[in-house]
C-alpha cells in the first residue's frame, strides 16, 4: 500500500496527511503497531510524554528497518514543560525515551492559558528548533485567541495546530484563522471518539455507496478538507483500512450530508478551561 500524501508546512518541510496515533496504547502496545503500521505504509507516528509510550514509540522504529529521517514523528510537552526553559530538558527526556537524535514536530500540548506561560514556552520551543532537536514547532488545542497572542509576542508562526475535529465537531472557524496564516491544522480524534460518529445513518449510506466502511468515508472527508489526521489503532486491518482513503472522491451531495453531523464546537472541548 501507497504511503499518504504530504502536507507542506510553512516551515518548508512537509507530513504525510494520515499518521498513526497512539493514544492510550502502552508501550508494548505500541511497539507492535508503529512496526506494523510502517509494514503497512504508514510514515508518520504521534505521540506524546503525558501518553507515556514514547520509549515503545521508538522501539516501534527501530524494529520497523525503516530509515529513521523517512518516519515522520511528532510529540508533545505538557503543562510541567510550560515556562521558561522547561521544555529543553523536557524534550532532552522524551528524545532519550524515543532513541532519537531529534523530533520532526513538537507540539504545546495543551495552552493553559490560567497559567499564563504559553508564550515563553514557545519561546523555548523556538531555540530548541534553532538547536537542530525539532524540525518544525507546533501547538495543539490552541484557540484563534491563543494563536493571536503568540503571534504577536514571538517570532515564529506555528508550522500547525492539532485540534480535535470530525465531522460531529468540525470547528470551521478555527480552521479558517489557521489557513488564513498558514497554519496546518490536524484533526485529533478524527473519528469522532465516544460520539458513536461511525454509527451515523448517513455515513452507513454514503459507505456503502462508495464500497467503503464508515471510517474510511470519515477519513476521507479529513483528506477533502485539507487537513491531517491520526486514527489510533493497534488493529492491523484497521491500520490498513484507515490509510487506504485515497482510492475514492466523496462528491457534493456526501459532503453536504455530512455537514448535518456538526454538532457545533461546545460538543468538543474547551482549552481555555480544559488540559493538563
Amino acid at each position: 500500500m501507497d504511503s499518504a500524501p504530504l502536507i507542506k508546512l510553512n516551515d518548508g518541510h512537509a507530513i504525510p496527511q494520515i499518521g498513526l496515533g497512539t493514544w492510550p496504547l502502552d508501550d508494548a502496545e505500541v511497539a507492535t503497531a508503529v512496526a506494523s503500521a510502517v509494514e503497512l505504509g504508514y510514515r508518520h507516528v504521534d505521540t506524546a510524554v503525558r501518553y507515556g509510550n514514547e520509549a515503545g514509540v521508538g522501539q516501534g522504529v527501530r524494529d520497523s528497518g525503516i530509515a529513521r529521517e523517512d518516519i515522520f514523528i511528532t510529540t508533545k510537552l505538557d503543562g510541567p514543560f510550560q515556562g521558561r526553559d522547561r521544555a529543553v530538558g523536557g524534550l532532552d527526556d522524551s528524545l532519550e525515551r524515543l532513541g532519537l537524535d531529534y523530533v520532526d514536530l513538537l507540539l504545546i500540548h495543551w495552552p493553559l492559558p490560567q497559567r499564563d506561560e504559553y508564550v515563553s514556552t514557545w519561546k523555548t520551543f523556538e531555540r530548541l528548533q534553532a538547536a537542530g532537536k525539532v524540525r518544525s514547532i507546533g501547538v495543539s488545542n490552541f484557540k484563534p485567541s491563543h494563536l493571536e497572542r503568540l503571534m504577536e509576542e514571538t517570532s515564529i508562526v506555528p508550522a500547525l495546530n492539532q485540534i480535535q475535529v470530525s465531522p460531529s465537531i468540525t470547528r470551521i472557524d478555527s480552521r479558517a484563522f489557521h489557513d488564513s496564516h498558514g497554519i496546518a491544522t490536524e484533526s485529533y480524534s478524527p473519528l469522532g471518539a465516544g460520539r458513536d460518529l461511525l454509527n451515523a445513518p448517513i455515513l452507513g449510506r454514503i459507505a456503502k455507496k462508495h464500497g467503503k466502511t464508515a471510517g474510511q468515508v470519515v477519513l476521507r472527508w479529513h483528506v477533502q478538507q485539507g487537513l491531517v489526521a491520526i486514527p489510533k489503532s493497534a488493529n492491523p486491518q484497521r491500520m490498513k483500512e484507515n490509510l487506504d482513503v485515497f482510492t475514492f472522491q466523496l462528491d457534493d451531495e456526501d459532503l453536504s450530508a455530512i455537514a448535518t453531523l456538526d454538532a457545533g464546537a461546545d460538543a468538543g472541548v474547551d482549552s481555555d478551561v480544559d488540559g493538563h
